[in-house]
């Protein structure tokens, strides 16, 4: 896998930890030894806007935008998000996805619906899909703040990556007070993958 470049989309909306989960993932890849290029692109974010962060690593990566139909592996944080990204994606990719809808503004607003059946939807477009209760795994760590780490948790299996590798960086990079969590929301989400493959 190191000889080509590797595409992973990470979507949600702002405020879900999106950046930080984008750099726990580079962090990882580099300390893996791979070339590594990100890019997020921020909606409204600061208000639940799309967020959306390119991670590419292989042995050596030029560009930091995954073009449209390249991308390996799509990480959602929400359902609509993710649903949003699926253009990005090659045919066969990997999608692992929050269960989870935030309604947008347009449709709290009444301007607009939130598209039924979604995660038939995405599991149509996209068979290798795997649904995840990212609350559920983060509420069971001690605390639903670490959402993020538990979805990271629940794609490590789709990555040439120890888990250990994992485990380190979160130690370098989580402050202490919080570290214990999120080492179980990773666990947890690890096991919740598994659980369904």
């Amino acid at each position: 896998m190191k000889d080509k470049v590797t595409n992973i989309l990470i979507s949600g909306v702002g405020g879900q930890g999106i950046l930080l989960a984008s750099e726990v993932l580079s962090e990882v890849l580099m300390l893996a030894g791979y070339d590594v290029k990100k890019n997020e692109i921020h909606g409204m974010a600061q208000r639940g806007g799309s967020v959306v962060s390119h991670i590419r690593f292989g042995t050596k990566v030029y560009s930091s935008i995954i073009p449209e139909g390249e991308g390996d592996l799509l990480l959602g944080f929400e359902l609509l998000e993710t649903y949003r990204y699926l253009p990005l994606l090659r045919q066969g990719a990997k999608v692992v996805a929050n269960d989870l809808k935030i309604l947008p503004p347009p449709v709290t607003l009444g301007k607009e619906k939130y598209p039924e059946n979604i995660q038939e939807k995405i599991k149509k477009a996209f068979p290798d899909t795997l649904l995840v209760n990212g609350i559920e795994l983060a509420t069971r760590a001690g605390n639903p703040r670490t959402v993020n780490v538990a979805l990271l948790g629940s794609m490590v299996g789709a990555l040439p990556i120890e888990a250990e590798l994992w485990r380190e960086t979160l130690r370098r990079m989580v402050p202490e007070r919080f570290l214990d969590m999120n080492l179980m929301a990773f666990d947890l989400g690890r096991q919740a993958a598994s659980a369904q493959s």
